[in-house]
């Protein structure tokens, strides 16, 4: 029987309710419950440094259809695995469900399958977007940023390993002389971050034959006009540096012959110790980053300032060493200057051990190179979310956001969150977790120690265990270990 009414669609006047629901209809309001909760409490804390539109369900294809691990809630869950201090999918999963039997929904599986195949259609590009957007500069006081307020982007690399499969040795091979099967794919990954700030700005990875020259060569872009490339003399190529100009951007980079030739380039002399010298283009060569025809189209010569730097302070292996620089005005830019700039490059070694030691980022945890891609973008962009909320603390508590622990800012977020995961919070809830987040990372001042010295030795004796030499389905364990001594790493 039709209802006549156009006032109540739904009521069945037969029995003066409204219409028993059907099967398929009882499924789809479960699944739009399901999909409202889900770990979205790190939405509410770092939220406002990730674009939300990147994250919402797209029209067709992957991640289009209301799923509980739909684009947003897949996303958080693998930021979450990032943070967490075991990084395994299985925690990720049972957090969720038990935030789901919290709420009253237990049908939450612990399997990881469905996550891991929801992580695989995460985009690549749609992270590196993400990434971009959390690299953007941070608004720092004028006086964090040297040499005028110019913009210093600091270059380093370093290596990586990951699981031992057939796909990651394809792209990431090992070494030739370890035995297959008794060592791990390694990755040659090169970084830009912005010194002011510690934001990891863009990266290029390749296997251990990649020189960093090629992969700096990958990010011409993250370079603008006005930059100031700080790097070690691993960079002292005169191609880098010419093409640094044309940009815009000067560079401050040691030098990697021991002694120079001061003699033959000398050209003027502004103190004992700083120079302007005449650097003539090399001769073309066979792994040349141009044709030969381009290569003899360079300028026949640079202009450049050579200083040399003595060390005073203890604690250092070299005594003395020379750098050179685009930044040629003595009357702007004094030699003292430069070399307290050359000596905060050493900051990029620690923030390389923010992202690797403390988030764990030095073995990664995927079996594919599509996956271990996604991986480092996904730690990048926790790295940079976390360094947003030290700059926030830092200027709530008028603090130097580089004297705030990177580990303490850290081991507050994974607190926060738990507190964050609750269900209806109101503003006035978040935000006071949030204010107690920001005096939590503002309580952990690192103290000033100058000339600390942290020799890279082992305290830990190794555990009398054999090494692995060949396959471990082949390798046969000695019997009397507790008399074998493992050699020294």
């Amino acid at each position: 029987m039709n209802n006549p009414t156009p006032f109540l669609p739904k009521l069945h006047l037969q029995s003066l309710r409204k219409k028993p629901r059907s099967a398929v209809q009882i499924m789809a309001d479960e699944t739009m419950i399901k999909k409202g909760k889900s770990l979205l409490g790190l939405k509410a804390c770092l939220g406002r440094f990730i674009p939300e539109d990147i994250l919402q369900n797209n029209a067709e294809g992957p991640h289009s259809r209301h799923r509980i691990f739909n684009k947003e809630t897949t996303f958080w869950a693998f930021f979450s695995q990032i943070i967490d201090a075991d990084g395994g999918c299985a925690e990720v999963v049972k957090k969720l469900k038990t935030y789901l039997a919290v709420n009253g929904d237990r049908t939450l599986s612990v399997s990881t399958g469905s996550y891991c195949k929801s992580r695989k259609k995460l985009s690549e590009s749609e992270l590196g977007e993400i990434l971009k957007h959390t690299s953007k500069s941070f608004h720092v006081k004028s006086d964090d940023q040297p040499l005028s307020g110019r913009r210093v982007i600091v270059v380093d690399g370093t290596g990586l390993s990951m699981p031992d499969t057939s796909e990651n040795q394809a792209v990431w091979p090992q070494i030739s002389s370890q035995k297959a099967g008794c060592g791990f794919p390694t990755m040659r990954l090169l970084c830009c971050f912005d010194l002011a700030t510690g934001a990891v700005l863009s990266h290029a990875g390749g296997n251990k034959k990649n020189h960093e020259l090629p992969l700096l060569r990958q990010q011409k872009d993250t370079f603008e006009e006005g930059d100031i490339f700080l790097g070690d003399k691993g960079f002292c190529s005169f191609y880098d540096v010419e093409w640094l100009l044309k940009k815009g951007a000067d560079s401050v980079i040691s030098l990697a012959r021991r002694i120079p030739k001061t003699e033959q380039t000398c050209i003027k002399k502004f103190a004992n110790n700083d120079l302007l010298i005449r650097w003539e283009r090399p001769a073309w060569y066979k792994k040349a980053p141009l044709p030969k025809d381009e290569w003899n189209q360079l300028p026949k010569e640079l202009l450049l300032r050579q200083i040399k730097v003595d060390v005073e302070r203890p604690g250092f292996r070299a005594k003395s060493f020379y750098i050179i620089a685009t930044l040629l005005d003595p009357q702007i830019h004094s030699a003292q200057d430069l070399a307290e700039l050359y000596y905060r490059r050493w900051s990029v070694e620690l923030f390389f051990r923010d992202i690797k030691t403390t988030t764990k980022m030095d073995i990664l945890r995927c079996k594919t190179p599509a996956m271990i891609r996604k991986e480092i973008l996904m730690y990048f962009i926790a790295y940079n979310a976390i360094r947003h909320l030290i700059y926030e603390s830092a200027h709530a508590y008028e603090k130097d956001p580089m004297r705030l622990s990177y580990k303490g800012a850290l081991q507050a977020l994974r607190q926060a969150e738990v507190y964050f995961n609750r269900a209806a919070l109101c503003p006035p809830e978040i935000l006071q977790i949030r204010e107690n987040l920001h005096d939590s990372i503002s309580a952990n001042t690192i103290p000033f120690r100058p000339g600390r010295s942290q020799p890279r030795c082992l305290k830990r004796r190794p555990k009398p265990y054999q090494l692995l030499t060949c396959h471990r389905h082949e390798m046969i364990e000695i019997k009397h270990r507790s008399k074998y001594r493992a050699k020294a790493a």
